[in-house]
């Protein structure tokens, strides 16, 4: 019971940003506004509606599916989803707006790390959002965890869902690029409404990075260079150790608006950062009475370490981590410019901190007024490759 009442609170914080008097435009929709009424027009885009125009769903004569309903005729399931060659980039939405995108369900086949969504927003030839379709619903490792957070969820048994708000003015336009040697199939809906945006409503931006090795003595680059005024909304890392011991004493740091040898926002370590503390660990005993030390993996509506990957002592030698912080309640805000970097420690010997080389990835999210700064050239596929 308490966990769905922190999920209903969590719900009204989100939709709290949604305009409280006067005529509601539906952009923002929470349980606290949920009973008003609005001008604004539900759509929907689907393999069985690429256009998301109204009355336009499963006319399809021929499709994916013709053998199977192949008795029942049009209207009975004849294009439920796409098949993307590879090397092919497909235009999963075009809209013209103004309105806002509200919710994606999409369920992916083949290397999560090799399909690459992009987002486009009005007139912009540099996406806004350029990351690989597994790291941006907070599945970096190419493995299915269950994740139970208020603006991403992962069901079983690869549904990814996200529930960022994306508002556009002109148009948007959603891609996907397929970047192995094999087809990807993609069940797929992407749920938006067409209505007025106000004038103070930012784009949504997210950017992907990876560093592996983290180079001896250095930080890991969470996001550089974003320039305009904004608010920072969200970090997920995929973190793969390549040490013994603890690797999560590392602080993060938020340069903002200026700032340049010291920061001003300083974190105390990185299980802090993700809302957790003292490794994730948790004390548990045996079936033999003996106290066991271990990981505690957990997703709530804010924070989560949704996926522990333990070594299998074969081939799987490594430990990996995925982790994510939404600041839904808690924004980051600037004026001017924004950098993030999260320093990469653990411990050695003589209770000293050691300088780590870990395999780190991330997906910053973020929304900023436009035009936004171009996002630093993705790693190439043999990069972007989990080994």
């Amino acid at each position: 019971m308490k966990t769905y009442l922190f999920l209903a609170l969590s719900m009204v914080a989100f939709g709290a940003a949604a305009q409280t008097t006067g005529k509601f435009n539906g952009l923002g929709v929470g349980l606290d506004n949920l009973y008003r009424l609005s001008d604004a027009k539900t759509r929907s885009i689907s393999a069985e509606n690429f256009t998301g125009e109204k009355g336009k769903g499963g006319m399809a004569k021929e499709g994916v599916a013709s053998k199977a309903s192949r008795d029942l005729g049009q209207g009975w399931k004849v294009n439920p989803y796409i098949i993307i060659e590879p090397g092919a980039t497909f235009t999963l939405a075009e809209i013209t707006g103004p309105g806002a995108i509200q919710h994606i369900w999409l369920t992916p086949t083949g290397n999560w790390r090799f399909s690459i969504l992009r987002f486009y927003w009005d007139d912009e030839t540099n996406p806004s959002v350029e990351v690989p379709l597994g790291d941006f619903f907070g599945m970096g490792w190419g493995e299915y965890a269950h994740m139970n957070s208020l603006a991403v969820t992962v069901n079983p048994g690869s549904a990814f869902n996200s529930y960022w708000v994306m508002p556009f003015r002109k148009k948007c336009k959603v891609t996907i690029e397929n970047i192995n040697t094999e087809k990807v199939t993609i069940f797929y809906q992407i749920d938006y409404t067409l209505t007025d945006v106000p004038e103070d409503a930012a784009y949504f931006h997210a950017q992907y990075r990876r560093t592996n090795p983290v180079k001896y003595k250095d930080v890991y680059t969470i996001v550089d260079n974003i320039r305009g005024k904004g608010h920072y909304v969200g970090t997920y890392m995929a973190w793969g150790v390549h040490n013994n011991g603890w690797w999560g004493e590392g602080e993060i740091k938020f340069y903002m608006d200026g700032d340049k040898d010291f920061p001003t926002i300083n974190g105390t370590g990185t299980e802090d950062y993700f809302c957790g503390s003292y490794d994730f660990d948790t004390r548990q005993k045996n079936d033999k009475g003996l106290e066991v030390i271990d990981y505690t993996p957990f997703s709530t509506p804010y924070a989560g370490l949704h996926q522990v990957i333990d070594g299998d002592g074969h081939y799987k030698v490594m430990q990996r981590f995925g982790m994510y912080r939404w600041h839904i309640p808690d924004p980051v805000r600037f004026e001017k410019d924004l950098r993030i970097t999260i320093q990469d420690l653990g411990w050695r010997s003589g209770g000293r901190y050691l300088p780590q080389q870990s395999d780190i990835s991330s997906v910053a999210y973020w929304y900023q007024t436009e035009p936004h700064v171009p996002h630093p050239k993705l790693p190439s596929k043999d990069e972007l490759e989990v080994n």
